[in-house]
């Protein structure tokens, strides 16, 4: 079998950053994945899956009611590695095009006070296996140290 693609980046030299990681084609419409970086692989501790799972319900609320985006937002999620996040866009898209769009996502996590949405039995099936607290500060760190002032190798993946 063939490897897939994004098992052939060096994930050696992978930085967090924001990355295109595939287009796809679908009839008329093209699908970017963005591979939304947030820790150095094999470097850094990985997130532990409560902050992860946070952030996923945190970033999917906001991103599906961006009024810019929303009709656009078709998939986020983590990385089964826990060093990052999927985002899978309707249309074709560059790193640079959402950097303020996860700027405005990081800052709403990072700043998000109450009961993460859908953290309840009824809305979700492990509900209890969340931190907010650590979501947030996770969401700091990663627009403190990456996307408030990304450079462009955190824009493409490394050769």
């Amino acid at each position: 079998m063939e490897k897939i693609a994004s098992f052939t980046i060096d994930h050696l030299k992978l930085q967090p950053g924001v990355y295109v990681s595939r287009k796809d084609q679908v009839g008329e419409h093209v699908l970017t994945t963005f591979d939304i970086r947030m820790t150095s692989p094999n470097e850094e501790p990985v997130m532990n899956t409560a902050e992860l799972h946070t952030i996923e319900h945190l970033a999917a609320t906001y991103l599906r009611n961006d009024p810019d985006y929303s009709s656009k937002v078709i998939y986020w999620g983590p990385m089964g590695c826990r060093t990052g996040n999927y985002l899978i866009l309707a249309g074709d898209y560059e790193s640079k095009d959402i950097v303020p769009l996860m700027i405005a996502t990081f800052e709403f996590i990072r700043d998000f006070e109450g009961e993460v949405p859908g953290a309840s039995a009824k809305d979700c099936g492990n509900y209890l296996d969340m931190n907010l607290g650590m979501a947030k500060y996770l969401a700091k760190k990663y627009l403190d140290e990456v996307l408030y002032d990304i450079k462009p190798d955190r824009l493409i993946y490394p050769e």
